[in-house]
């Protein structure tokens, strides 16, 4: 099982995660959607297509655009379309 924890709580859990460059991509039915808030942020990548942000709102604390998903993945990545990775602080265990 691998986790994605910030601010001491789980904020996304599953066993089903897909590794692309380093980051775990947890399928989007597997995360907590109430620490989750949509972000106005957006960013390309050249071969993923525009990635849309959230932030993390736990227990008060906001962790802004800390995980980030392809809601409409370019051709090469429609594996992995809506999953959500994280950075900014958001530890990834796998237990």
């Amino acid at each position: 099982m691998t986790k994605a924890i910030w601010n001491d709580k789980v904020v996304a859990e599953s066993d089903e995660t897909i590794v692309i460059e380093g980051n775990h991509y947890f399928p989007h039915n597997t995360v907590k959607k109430e620490f989750f808030k949509e972000s106005n942020t957006h960013t390309i990548c050249p071969w993923k297509g525009q990635a849309s942000y959230y932030n993390l709102d736990v227990d008060g604390k906001i962790n802004e655009d800390a995980a980030w998903y392809y809601p409409k993945a370019s051709e090469m990545a429609k594996n992995f379309e809506n999953y959500v990775a994280f950075w900014k602080g958001v530890e990834i265990i796998q237990e």
